[in-house]
């Protein structure tokens, strides 16, 4: 098991609903990759792939990740998968909150500083999403919003030791559009001066890509990202990870 502690600098790789067991050998290259990586890397596949990736990269620098939990430790809840399990499963962090989870599922706040509680009793980090839809961009209430799940979101205790927080506009992910650099920037800031820890690591995520990894980690206040689709190869997200090493 790697070491449970985030390094400020965090290159995170969500799988979403993607990858087989022949695909693990895209997580081996990557750790070959990068074997002694100059900041956080972390891999979050399918729950199905949790145990047999950590052990393919047992004794690396990769960590690995699940990509939600369920609020209760265990219990008659079919299909969801507990805290500890992923824990148990190799996981060292969890994803709370993703836009794709409160919009397929109609998953809360409230619900996700629920989850929140219960990834840190199984000793998980977790990495809790926050992001505006284009009408909210559109209509000025970006930070209103961001500020908004921010508050509700954390649950009391939350600290640099134990969340990280991923800024992703809902219309950036997977689209290849990504806000600019003053608009990243902005909402960076304002997510800086409000977390409850100002030593957070603050992601941004949203159609991230080896081609403008180097400009987003250029921007004041971006710690790193949380990365989809290109985190599938290891080429691309080691190229990621390169540019969040450089920056």
């Amino acid at each position: 098991m790697v070491d449970r502690v985030t390094p400020r600098k965090l290159a995170a790789g969500n799988w979403k609903m993607n990858g087989l067991a022949a695909q693990i050998v895209e997580a081996q290259a990557l750790a070959r990759a990068c074997p002694k990586p100059g900041v956080g890397v972390l891999l979050c596949p399918p729950a199905t792939l949790l145990a047999p990736m950590a052990q393919a990269l047992a004794g690396s620098a990769v960590a690995l990740g699940g990509q939600d939990c369920h609020v209760a430790e265990k219990g008659a809840h079919t299909g969801d998968i507990a805290a500890a399990m992923l824990a148990d499963a190799g996981a060292s962090h969890v994803i709370l909150g993703h836009s794709e989870r409160r919009a397929d599922h109609g998953e809360t706040s409230a619900q996700v500083a629920a989850k929140l509680r219960s990834a840190w009793k199984a000793g998980l980090t977790a990495i809790v999403c926050l992001g505006e839809t284009a009408e909210d961009r559109a209509a000025g209430r970006t930070l209103q919003v961001v500020g908004a799940q921010l508050t509700a979101s954390l649950a009391e205790g939350a600290d640099a030791a134990n969340t990280v927080i991923a800024y992703e506009p809902v219309w950036a992910i997977g689209s290849g559009q990504t806000p600019t650099p003053e608009q990243i920037a902005e909402v960076h800031a304002f997510l800086r001066a409000h977390v409850p820890d100002a030593g957070m690591t603050l992601l941004y995520g949203g159609s991230v890509n080896p081609g403008n990894a180097a400009a987003i980690f250029a921007i004041p206040g971006v710690d790193g990202a949380l990365v989809g689709g290109a985190s599938l190869k290891a080429v691309d997200f080691g190229a990621i990870v390169a540019a969040l090493e450089a920056a």
